[in-house]
């Protein structure tokens, strides 16, 4: 069976074909096939392909550059959400989605996120990290991780309509217990909009990491509906892998996570690992003073679905040292929908933070979602 992968900016297509042989494409490649759900990195997971087709690329006279978050918006559209770039005005990117035996993805225009008054945020005091696509396709919820902040922007225009309420201890010391560049790096929705989820990168100074590096995290739950009113209802205690950070979330329902983690060491390169992760039975801490003084049993649970770093480089290059060079700066991810035997692809997209050792690269993974580890 042939697959294909095409992805456009502007005039320019490349495009991935998995035909269970040698890639084909210098910009966009997938690795030798297993079966028809392509390279095997884990009994759970396969990599269909990866393209750099996005890399140092301009759309409409702005960057493609800093991606930290992406959102589905349909079987065939989806959001993509830039950083901090300078000074450079805060947007979003809309993507054309084709699933199927060809799969595209398009560059389709890009969306300036504004303030109520209509002046621009900027890359100075808006750090875009996390993106939901709010039901309806009007709205959009982005989190910043400057204060932090949860904004909702009307996607027409980009204009700023609401801002979700966040606990005191959330914000930037000395206002709070947060540490600057740690904080809201993921949000998700569940598919109803009825709970939103919020992940810290890092933890608060009163919680801190354990005596083995695992950082002690905090994921704000918020209740609402899409498109109205969110308030926070509870917070529940994650732990990192050692030296890693939360970095995404994608939010499955009754209490079911996806979380990306990830990590990078000078001289070696990144780690990014994706969990299957549950939230039922899970205790609310929004009381406990340090998540430290936690059995290891109030955590959430969470099973390795994936390591990016076992699948095959597939004819990747990297600009810097990696253990494994398809590897980069991975920030952002996404659920398509079910395909056969019950498998979804994961869509993860990589931030190169507008530097020429880093690569914007998004990658598709077949996985299988079997029920999240119980308490």
């Amino acid at each position: 069976m042939r697959t294909r992968l095409s992805l456009k900016v502007g005039s320019a297509t490349v495009m991935l074909m998995t035909a269970l042989a040698v890639p084909t494409s210098a910009a966009v490649r997938s690795g030798p096939g297993h079966g028809d759900d392509g390279a095997r990195c884990a009994p759970g997971a396969s990599l269909l392909g990866f393209t750099d087709g996005l890399d140092k690329t301009t759309f409409d006279d702005t960057a493609v550059a800093g991606l930290s978050a992406l959102s589905l918006t349909g079987p065939s559209r989806g959001l993509t959400l830039v950083d901090n770039v300078g000074t450079t005005p805060a947007r979003i990117y809309d993507l054309s989605l084709k699933a199927g035996r060809d799969l595209t993805a398009t560059v389709r225009g890009v969306t300036t996120l504004r303030r109520p008054n209509g002046a621009p945020y900027t890359g100075a005091d808006f750090d875009g990290e996390g993106l939901v696509a709010e039901r309806g396709g009007r709205t959009v919820l982005a989190s910043s991780e400057t204060e932090p902040t949860i904004r909702r922007f009307r996607l027409s225009d980009g204009t700023q309509t609401a801002e979700l309420p966040v606990p005191a201890r959330f914000r930037v010391t000395p206002d709070g217990e947060a540490v600057r560049n740690q904080t809201f790096e993921a949000l998700a929705a569940t598919p109803d909009g009825r709970e939103l989820y919020a992940g810290m990168e890092g933890p608060l100074s009163t919680d801190g990491s354990d005596t083995e590096g695992h950082a002690l995290v905090r994921v704000l739950r918020y209740t609402g509906r899409s498109g109205g009113a969110y308030a926070p209802t509870a917070q529940y205690a994650y732990r990192t892998d050692p030296a890693l950070g939360l970095v995404e979330l994608v939010a499955l329902g009754r209490g079911r996570l996806i979380a990306l983690e990830r990590g990078f060491t000078a001289g070696v390169g990144n780690t990014v690992r994706v969990y299957l992760v549950s939230a039922a039975g899970a205790p609310d801490v929004t009381h406990t003073g340090s998540l430290a003084d936690l059995s290891p049993r109030a955590f959430l649970r969470k099973e390795l679905l994936v390591d990016l770093a076992t699948c095959p480089p597939s004819g990747a290059t990297a600009k810097q040292p990696q253990p494994n060079p398809l590897l980069d700066n991975v920030e952002g991810m996404a659920l398509g929908g079910s395909s056969a035997g019950g498998r979804h692809v994961l869509y993860l997209i990589s931030d190169d933070n507008a530097g020429a050792t880093q690569t914007t690269r998004v990658y598709a993974l077949s996985v299988r979602l079997h029920p999240s580890p119980g308490r």
